[in-house]
């Protein structure tokens, strides 16, 4: 278990879920962890319970992630709490709350839900990154999803927001090369959530993730154990990083790429 002593972490949806175990699994390798989400009280009352448990620092910033004053204002109070940021876990976003296909879907509500991912997680980013980039010391950890790479018809706007999220970690990746500032798509699985609860696709399912697997997959990726994997997707239950540290992904392995038709595709 990495010892993150001396780093500090921000992690959006923090109050529940997946979000709420990485708070805590990630205090307890001994980062100073802050928490953003938009309930306030539930946000306060998690962090409490996170610092009690592990005795590690931790800040709750109360924030909407698909507001820009509201994210910069509460990555301010973190930096200004607990100092800049080294590990930036973009957690928080929604789901289709119909379950039914495209054009059947509130046209609002599908919206919210790809804003939630991939605004939410811009802004984080445009606010944390460019410090990390001046310090030359920075993790960034995008949440995605197996709807990443292959679609849902009854969770289309989950399914875009999470294909998004991934070409943005790409994105951020090659403008970071060169530097001691990496990007990563972690998929954590099916977990155990109130989210995952709630979707028709995992009534009856037992399989669930461990969340302490996805917490072991990025507080490695918070050591600098898998830095070769930036701009790539790992996967929570299936990547062991004792394994995939010691593999150098070459070409377009695991990054979203086309697969020609044959031989002749001119796209191949």
């Amino acid at each position: 278990m990495p010892d993150l002593s001396g780093q500090v972490a921000l992690v959006t949806g923090a109050s529940t879920g997946i979000g709420r175990a990485l708070v805590e699994g990630l205090a307890a390798r001994g980062m100073a962890v802050a928490g953003v989400a938009r309930t306030e009280d539930r946000l306060r009352a998690a962090m409490a319970e996170v610092a009690e448990a592990t005795g590690a620092r931790t800040f709750a910033a109360a924030a909407d992630v698909t507001d820009r004053p509201s994210v910069e204002a509460a990555v301010e109070a973190v930096v200004g709490e607990l100092g800049q940021v080294d590990l930036l876990v973009n957690n928080a976003g929604v789901i289709d709350e119909l379950e039914v296909p495209l054009w059947e879907a509130d046209p609002d509500q599908w919206w919210d839900v790809v804003t939630s991912h991939v605004k939410g997680s811009f802004l984080l980013a445009r606010a944390v990154v460019p410090w990390m980039v001046l310090r030359n010391r920075g993790r960034v950890v995008n949440l995605a999803s197996g709807m990443s790479v292959r679609a849902r018809p009854e969770y289309s706007a989950y399914s875009v927001a999470k294909t998004g999220l991934m070409r943005m970690t790409e994105a951020l990746a090659g403008a970071l090369e060169g530097s001691d500032v990496r990007a990563f798509d972690v998929s954590p699985g099916v977990v155990d959530t109130q989210m995952t609860r709630r979707m028709q696709m995992w009534r009856g399912f037992e399989d669930w993730t461990p969340p302490e697997q996805v917490v072991e997959l990025i507080a490695a990726i918070a050591a600098g154990e898998l830095d070769a994997w930036s701009g790539r997707l790992l996967r929570a239950g299936v990547d062991d990083p004792d394994a995939v540290r010691t593999v150098t992904p070459e070409d377009a392995a695991r990054q979203l790429r086309l697969r020609p038709y044959g031989d002749g595709d001119p796209l191949g």
